[in-house]
């Protein structure tokens, strides 16, 4: 019954994160482009790109994600 639950969260987390992607070009936010992320970009096209900000959300809502399901349960 546990393994049931959890294949069921990942499938809706995963579906969820599917519908993001899908409507991803009218949300009024580029997730990957957030203000705060650091792009650097040299002369000769070479860059670096690392986005903190990003990473700072996805994690920030994976967290609260994981405190409701275990409330939950």
């Amino acid at each position: 019954m546990q393994i049931g639950r959890a294949l069921v969260a990942m499938g809706l987390l995963l579906a969820g994160v599917g519908v993001l992607v899908m409507l991803s070009d009218k949300l009024p936010f580029k997730l990957g482009r957030l203000p705060g992320d650091i792009a650097i970009e040299g002369k000769n096209g070479g860059g670096f790109y690392f986005p903190v900000v990003t990473c700072l959300v996805i994690s920030a809502v994976l967290t609260l994600l994981s405190w409701v399901i275990g409330k939950l349960r």
